[in-house]
């Protein structure tokens, strides 16, 4: 069996990406997909309580897992490796697009998923020290963080949305385009970047 996972973090992001991307490699590599499995839910929460807790029991020897990137498992290095422990012990095998490796019972792959889980959970604390940083930074300067209304509450809320936000600009992905879809109004995007450069040499 072949099968396909799909997560995002909340109901503003959408997991029509990630769908796209796999649809895309498997129509390209003649590979059918015999499952999907799509979720909206915080890698921070126990995998006991995501869709992927019950499909990891099912895998079988020889069933693949598909997957965008290997932060859409966990960001979690130890619940990570305890994933990849339990297909290694049922002899499947979990393949990354993004990253393009293809985890399997070898030693390489241990290696190889250990870097990238301890990668995932390193840039979430970076993200999280760097959002830390530039709030410090908004309150120096006299700014009033609080409960702001309008506008402004709409750009400080944007902080959780920092790292996926700057993935999009990099790609070349216009601001409009980034303020749909997060659902918000492009001046929303202007003013949260120019106050990020102007407050942490973002």
């Amino acid at each position: 069996m072949i099968y396909a996972y799909c997560r995002v973090s909340t109901t503003h992001q959408t997991e029509e990406n990630q769908h796209f991307v796999i649809e895309k490699f498997a129509k390209e590599n003649n590979i059918h997909i015999d499952i999907w499995v799509e979720e909206t839910i915080s890698s921070g929460k126990k995998l006991s309580m995501r869709k992927l807790g019950k499909l990891i029991p099912k895998l079988k020897s020889g069933d693949i897992l598909i997957t965008t990137e290997i932060s859409r498992l966990a960001r979690s290095l130890m619940e990570l490796m305890g994933i990849l422990q339990t297909c290694l012990e049922k002899e499947c095998q979990i393949w990354t697009l993004k990253e393009n490796f293809r985890l399997g019972t070898d030693v390489q792959s241990k290696v190889l998923a250990f870097a990238f889980g301890l990668s995932a959970e390193l840039s979430k604390s970076l993200l999280q020290a760097r959002v830390r940083e530039s709030l410090a930074r908004l309150k120096a300067n006299g700014k009033k963080l609080g409960r702001p209304f309008g506008a402004k509450s709409r750009e400080l809320k944007l902080t959780k949305y920092h790292d996926r936000l700057e993935r999009m600009i990099k790609r070349g992905i216009s601001k409009p385009q980034i303020a749909k879809k997060l659902g918000v109004h492009k001046c929303t995007i202007y003013n949260y970047l120019k106050e990020i450069r102007q407050s942490a040499d973002y």
